[in-house]
């Protein structure tokens, strides 16, 4: 057996992540155990990836997250919800959705950007059932 020496803060981490070892498994735990499960479940990211998740946790705290753990789980269910599901990922730029929702208020459709999209789409796919063709592109009205 060896002896490590460790910060207070580390202490505090060591401990802290012991505690969650304990909640998760529903038996008590060491520190042994604690160092384990950081050495196996560990990522090692960027130095670049780490600062900018750190930048737009402290320039977005509305989005509730407090440390970049919280940021990284988030993102990685995201991720695997987007794709496990049989859904598509459209990018539009947030400018564009905006003004979208902004036109759709201002026509007094009761519609938010999202629903009126998928509608249209629904629209489209209506209009071209049966026909086996690429449709012919066509303005859609607000």
């Amino acid at each position: 057996m060896k002896t490590l020496r460790i910060s207070d803060q580390m202490h505090r981490k060591l401990t802290a992540t012991l505690g969650t070892l304990v909640a998760q498994t529903g038996k008590m735990q060491t520190y042994e155990d604690a160092i384990e499960a950081m050495l196996s479940q560990s990522v090692i990211l960027p130095p670049e990836l780490l600062a900018r998740i750190e930048n737009f946790i402290q320039e977005n705290k509305h989005f509730g997250y407090t440390t970049r753990e919280d940021f990284i789980r988030d993102a990685a269910r995201w991720r695997l919800k987007l794709l496990e599901k049989d859904y598509e990922l459209v990018e539009i730029p947030r400018e564009k959705y905006e003004k979208l929702g902004k036109a759709l208020k201002h026509a007094k459709n009761s519609c938010n950007p999202k629903d009126f999209i998928i509608k249209q789409i629904d629209v489209a796919l209506e209009k071209n059932k049966g026909k086996g063709g690429t449709p012919k592109a066509k303005t859609l009205s607000i």
